[in-house]
């Protein structure tokens, strides 16, 4: 044996460079930007979703079959200031078939609508449901 020996080395390449701190930050890097991106788009999408929401809504706290042929049912919409729209109402039969739709007319005056309106339908209605609001 000779005084100069080797520790063993791995091959040159076979695993990758050591301590390549260039790349390590480039990751950080880009990783901080996609972050920061992600966090824009959400912020984004709320406000966004915020704003829409807010223009008009609506409810139907109660309702009445006053026959076969018709359904009697409070629509209450809370809305902006001089925001019209109208929001579309069905009912069910009790077997689940839908026996009356219909579209309601919202002024554009106030902040607040509330109306006793009759849906008309071609069985006899067990429930009065909004489907939703859309301003104009």
């Amino acid at each position: 044996m000779t005084a100069g020996t080797r520790t063993p080395q791995p091959p040159e390449g076979r695993y990758g460079r050591r301590g390549d701190r260039e790349a390590d930050r480039r990751l950080k890097v880009i990783g901080a930007v996609c972050g920061v991106l992600a966090l824009g788009l959400i912020t984004w999408l709320g406000a966004s979703y915020l704003i829409r929401e807010t223009k008009i809504n609506g409810a139907v706290p109660s309702f009445e079959a006053v026959s076969d042929t018709e359904m009697q049912l409070h629509l209450s919409v809370r809305k902006s200031d001089g925001t019209a729209g109208s929001c579309t109402v069905r009912s069910q039969s009790e077997d689940g078939a839908v026996v009356g739709v219909a579209d309601f007319a919202v002024p554009a005056d106030g902040s607040g609508y509330d109306a006793v309106v009759s849906l008309r339908t071609t069985a006899r209605g067990t429930t009065a449901q909004l489907l939703g609001c859309t301003p104009r």
